[in-house]
């Protein structure tokens, strides 16, 4: 299996590159692994201290890893962080500002035993963090080789994975070479016990740790608020599939207004949206420079970055992404209190906060826009809005905590065995 796993990732590199001369995505990825070992190099002749790393898929397991990375760091305040992204869609976004606690930031290099060795000796680490689910046998073998401590957080787990399934068992090898892995839910650690697995502790997903802090401390935006004369609803982060269902509604809704965030930010789609949208529309890049407050009854955000502070201007959210790739974050508007609508999910199992917020009342599964229509309709009671928003912050008050429950019990561990 060891030998399949490297021709994959042969194989990877090869189709990476191939992509990356029509995919303006894969170009970057390609592109920014070129220097990895450079800057790694560079940046460990000006910092030379212990070094904790972090590993990472994408923005949305970042977001997973910042109230871990700041746990960390009370406790290890000289310590150096370095965090690595696979995905440019996550690599791409935080590079472009300085990230609070972290002071080195990129590429995981493809996963081939060369490029992993390389890339563990330049870094050094002393301790390494993987995020959710992003593993990578060579990296961790490397480290595990070195006598690195190694931890897996937030994971979450699912009986039809790999590790799980009879020919799994260099997967479960790879699991097994964690000191210790902190798991979001209960299944995940019965699965994990059931393969026999030991050192696993329910800790919660640290994302409630992120989207608090966020709820408390937005992005503040006085050019949107201005506009803001009726009730709002922020859409975001949706699909064509999702605007399907609720641009009949929008059209129907003279008396709100609608903040829409679109997963990708594509001239062509806004305008088709706009067209299809009966109601006055504007897109935020076309707000007045000079200070004059901007009328709006539809805004759309043509740009990345904005959207976790957007639903502080919001009564109510829906969440794009159920039917197509997967559920985006419904945890950041129950943040700030407010129910959430996201579509029927393909895969329920993959996103259990979706389920948590329907059994809680503050989460609704809306599959058509007649369903959309109705549970608005509902929402907009007085009694039943302040039921379900209650619930929100009850959720998101009862699942903070997680990324400090797992650092105390690492730093337990270590104590003891010192």
């Amino acid at each position: 299996m060891r030998i399949l796993y490297n021709l994959g990732m042969i194989l990877l590199d090869w189709l990476m590159k191939i992509g990356s001369k029509r995919s303006d995505k894969l170009k970057l990825a390609v592109k920014g692994r070129e220097k990895t070992f450079e800057s790694i190099k560079s940046f460990r002749e000006i910092q030379s201290g212990k070094l904790v790393w972090f590993h990472v898929a994408s923005l949305g397991e970042y977001l997973q890893a910042k109230p871990v990375i700041a746990a960390f760091k009370k406790q290890h305040p000289h310590w150096v962080v370095a965090v690595s992204f696979f995905s440019p869609s996550g690599y791409e976004q935080v590079i472009k500002k300085k990230q609070e606690w972290v002071d080195f930031i990129c590429y995981l290099p493809i996963d081939s035993p060369k490029n992993a060795h390389q890339f563990i000796d330049l870094l050094s680490p002393d301790m390494a963090f993987f995020i959710k689910y992003d593993l990578w046998a060579n990296h961790i073998f490397a480290a595990k080789k070195r006598k690195i401590p190694l931890y897996l957080v937030a994971a979450s787990f699912r009986a039809e994975q790999v590790y799980f399934a009879w020919y799994g068992g260099f997967f479960k090898k790879l699991l097994a070479c964690f000191d210790h892995i902190f798991v979001q839910n209960e299944a995940s650690q019965e699965l994990l016990e059931r393969a026999g697995l030991k050192s696993i502790s329910l800790t919660g997903d640290p994302r409630f740790d992120n989207v608090y802090k966020t709820s408390l401390q937005p992005k503040l935006f006085p050019e949107i608020a201005q506009g803001i004369t009726q009730k709002v609803m922020v859409l975001g982060s949706v699909w064509q599939e999702d605007m399907d269902n609720l641009i009949p509604f929008i059209n129907q809704s003279k008396n709100l207004q609608f903040i829409i965030a679109p997963h990708d930010i594509n001239a062509g789609v806004i305008e088709n949206w706009q067209k299809a949208i009966t109601l006055p529309s504007i897109k935020y890049s076309e707000f007045s420079k000079v200070g004059q407050p901007t009328a709006w009854n539809i805004l759309i955000i043509d740009n990345i970055g904005m959207l976790s502070s957007l639903y502080q201007f919001a009564q109510w959210a829906y969440i794009g992404g159920a039917m197509g790739k997967g559920l985006h974050n419904i945890l950041e508007p129950l943040a700030f209190g407010i129910p959430v609508l996201f579509g029927p999910l393909k895969k329920v199992s993959k996103f259990p906060e979706a389920g948590i917020s329907n059994q809680n009342g503050c989460g609704f599964t809306v599959k058509d826009e007649r369903e959309v229509k109705t549970v608005m309709e509902k929402l907009s009671q007085p009694a039943h809005y302040e039921q379900a928003c209650q619930a929100a912050k009850n959720l998101v008050n009862d699942n903070l905590g997680s990324a400090e429950r797992t650092i105390e019990i690492i730093m337990i561990e270590t104590w003891k065995e010192e």
